[in-house]
């Protein structure tokens, strides 16, 4: 009884109350999460641990402000992976300890778990009023000799992850401070070898092996393909895991039977089933397909903005070949164009034709927010095909489907015979492609077309190892007994530029990157990836590599890059960590100007735009594709708009400006935009300082009201500063040519 009545006491209910706050909620919310992992459940107990032994019975000046940053930064971990599937990073603690940005999780639709919070505030409640409850002579701190315990754990943590490092997503393996801490002294320790190693600044870092164009290998066809035009189908999203006959080569361990009707598909033409996505993003992933060159691998301005500036490296891209060649080149897209800027990047690709959802007559089969749906976009697309066919000129044909994004379209029958949206809107796009080519061989579209079929980008599966970075190729050609139904080798989207050039016999210009997928190679090659915040390489010589958030590198014996069972060679950071990334780095800036210190982009067009009376979605409703930009630290930033009406009734349009990092609400003292009448066009420019590097920074201009409108300028202006950074902390915008009102603190209400 005595033993009962101790533990019922304040002194051990406020200990109950600190494990529960640092351990228990930690360990539940991760299992409620499915973010079950003995790594995971690892680091949440020796980091809780860790914190409870600290603060125990210390006086509040100490123990109540941890408390509540651990509890902030808490909410904020689970709603940034819920929100962007990514943990916070060190760059966006200034952001995690802000009200109005936790306030405004998931674009603005409130706390995605608002139980965690009530959970986290009654524990720091309960733990107040216990500590009040207890005499002052009875608090006595726990020895020192407890910390054995979670530094133990910690240890434990960190020779597993050396010996049997996971390839689970970061937040599976770690906790939030385990994750900032881990990282931060893998930088410091980066740094100091970097300093111990003397290593010259300018020490020259080779990429020839990943920027070479090798057309050396063996032809698969004796001549000239026989197809008289080339069809690129793209789907959003799909992972080359997908289609059984890529899991049967690669032999996966992943058993779902997800696009049955794509797999036999795959089993009449010539598939590529290790074949590597360079990075995540449509935009990304179309330019490495459409300019054979690596997309960023890392979360820079994309390269298909920067070809906005670079006029001369367009000509490279395969639509400017082929139109030189005599072919039509056309794009078409079930979504909007504007979005990242398609509606000028495309066309600066070499595409004759440029076109989006607004193309569609056909009636869509259900409505979603992103565009067309599937089936409405293929039927709408062999349409399109038709017309093309009808021409006496050969042509060149992308598209670009957009249903198994996000948040995913699909049929009310499908979802009732699946377990999530994701998975119905891929079982609705397999019957969508799989008519679509069912459709092309009856009519004889295969007999005198090359037909590609690929993915964008892959939107990963759940603890299946790089499916993140797996894509597929499959090849329709007229020549197909010719061609080996399972490609081998190691190829990705850098290499389908020079691969279609290659069929046509073209000539295949010199400074583009890749392989020919027409071609059999005798050894293997290097390539490149950046997805999921992991760097991966392989060398072409049987070593894979990847680097995590921690610069912390791990190789494997592996002979293909797509491989679930590589042999776990070891790790290795400093040096050879910090060259691979300066791979990256300098692969990253295959468009720059070295010497260019100041970045200029135009996102504007002459193309009238359609607005909605209400404005539902700050993405499928965006005005304008200045997404994704990179602003470097030290440099101000101006932006001039200048929009006016075209087809407004008399109420006018109501507009509004909106800016993101990472995908989330970022505080910039923006001009509230006047009201856009027929006789009032709106003419704004400000500016905003850069202190530190901005990535994934975006505009979204919204705007509802009954007509059409016009953007005759979106210009978006980064240059170094020239006065001293301290004069300007507030942001403030420093011109704006229409009369406003002062500038409000908060834009977003």
């Amino acid at each position: 009884m005595r033993f009962l009545n101790r533990w019922h006491s304040p002194t051990y209910s406020a200990l109950l109350t600190l494990c529960s706050l640092f351990i228990f909620i930690p360990v539940i919310s991760r299992c409620l999460l499915g973010w079950s992992q003995p790594y995971g459940y690892l680091s949440d107990i020796a980091v809780g641990s860790l914190l409870v032994v600290l603060l125990y019975q210390r006086t509040l000046i100490i123990a109540l402000p941890l408390m509540i940053l651990w509890s902030i930064l808490t909410l904020a971990n689970v709603e940034l992976i819920a929100a962007v599937g990514r943990m916070p990073e060190i760059s966006d603690l200034h952001y995690l300890t802000d009200a109005k940005f936790v306030s405004r999780s998931t674009h603005g639709a409130g706390l995605s778990h608002p139980a965690l919070v009530l959970a986290l505030l009654l524990n720091i409640g309960l733990y107040l009023l216990l500590l009040f409850r207890q005499p002052p002579a009875m608090r006595q701190p726990l020895a020192s000799t407890w910390l054995i315990a979670p530094l133990g754990l910690l240890a434990s943590h960190a020779v597993l992850q050396y010996r049997a490092p996971s390839e689970n997503d970061q937040w599976f393996q770690f906790n939030l401070p385990h994750k900032l801490a881990a990282e931060g002294l893998n930088n410091g320790e980066q740094d100091l070898q970097g300093w111990l190693s003397n290593q010259p600044p300018g020490a020259p870092v080779d990429i020839a092996g990943l920027q070479q164009l090798d057309l050396a290998g063996t032809p698969l066809l004796n001549q000239a393909g026989r197809a008289r035009n080339v069809l690129i189908v793209t789907l959003e999203g799909i992972p080359g895991a997908y289609l059984t006959p890529s899991r049967d080569a690669l032999r996966s361990p992943y058993d779902g039977n997800t696009m049955p009707r794509l797999s036999q598909w795959a089993e009449r033409g010539m598939l590529t089933a290790d074949y590597v996505l360079h990075s995540h993003q449509t935009i990304r992933g179309l330019y490495a397909m459409l300019c054979g060159d690596f997309s960023k691998l890392d979360s820079g301005t994309p390269k298909g903005v920067e070809l906005l500036n670079n006029p001369a490296r367009s000509e490279q891209c395969l639509p400017a070949q082929m139109r030189k060649n005599g072919f039509s080149t056309h794009y078409l897209q079930g979504a909007g164009l504007r979005f990242m800027a398609k509606d000028q990047i495309m066309p600066q690709m070499g595409f004759d034709k440029t076109l989006g959802r607004d193309w569609f007559t056909n009636p869509p089969h259900l409505n979603f927010p992103w565009g067309m749906d599937d089936k409405g976009f293929f039927e709408g697309s062999l349409s399109y095909i038709n017309q093309l066919r009808k021409q006496d000129q050969p042509w060149m044909l992308t598209l670009m489907t957009v249903g198994t994004h996000q948040p995913y379209s699909a049929p009310a029958e499908y979802l009732q015979r699946f377990p999530d949206s994701k998975l119905a809107a891929v079982a609705y796009l397999d019957d969508a492609v799989g008519d679509f080519l069912d459709a092309l061989k009856q009519q004889g579209v295969l007999k005198d077309t090359l037909v590609i079929v690929t993915s964008d980008e892959s939107h990963g599966i759940e603890n299946l190892s790089l499916a993140s970075a797996w894509g597929f190729n499959l090849i329709l050609a007229p020549e197909q007994q010719q061609l080996p139904h399972l490609k081998k080798g190691v190829y990705g989207h850098v290499d389908l530029n020079a691969s279609v050039l290659d069929y046509f016999a073209l000539p295949v210009p010199s400074n583009i990157s890749g392989r020919s997928l027409l071609r059999d190679y005798s050894s293997g090659r290097q390539i490149i990836s950046y997805t999921n915040g992991l760097l991966r390489q392989h060398d072409g010589k049987g070593t894979f590599t990847e680097c995590d958030f921690q610069h912390v590198c791990r190789r494997y014996a592996s002979t293909g890059f797509i491989n679930d069972k590589s042999h776990y060679l070891g790790r290795f950071t400093g040096k050879p960590a910090r060259l691979l990334s300066q791979q990256a780095a300098l692969l990253n800036q295959s468009l720059r100007n070295a010497n260019a210190s100041r970045q200029h982009y135009e996102f504007a067009n002459d193309q009238p735009i359609q607005l909605k009376p209400q404005r539902t979605d700050d993405w499928a409703d965006n005005l304008v594709g200045a997404q994704y930009l990179e602003l470097p630290q030290g440099t101000q930033t101006t932006v001039t708009m200048k929009i006016r009406a075209v087809n407004l009734d008399a109420a006018g349009a109501t507009l509004q400006l909106k800016t993101k990092e990472y995908d989330r609400d970022v505080e910039i003292a923006i001009p509230p935009l006047p009201k856009l009448t027929t006789d009032q066009p709106v003419s704004v420019t400000f500016t905003f300082n850069n202190l530190d590097t901005r990535k994934a920074f975006s505009f979204h201009l919204l705007g509802q009201g009954n007509g059409a409108i016009e953007l005759d300028e979106f210009t978006v202006t980064t240059e170094p500063r020239t006065e001293s950074l301290v004069a300007a902390q507030n942001d403030a915008p420093i011109a704006a040519e229409t009369p406003t009102e002062p500038p409000v603190e908060d834009v977003h209400n």
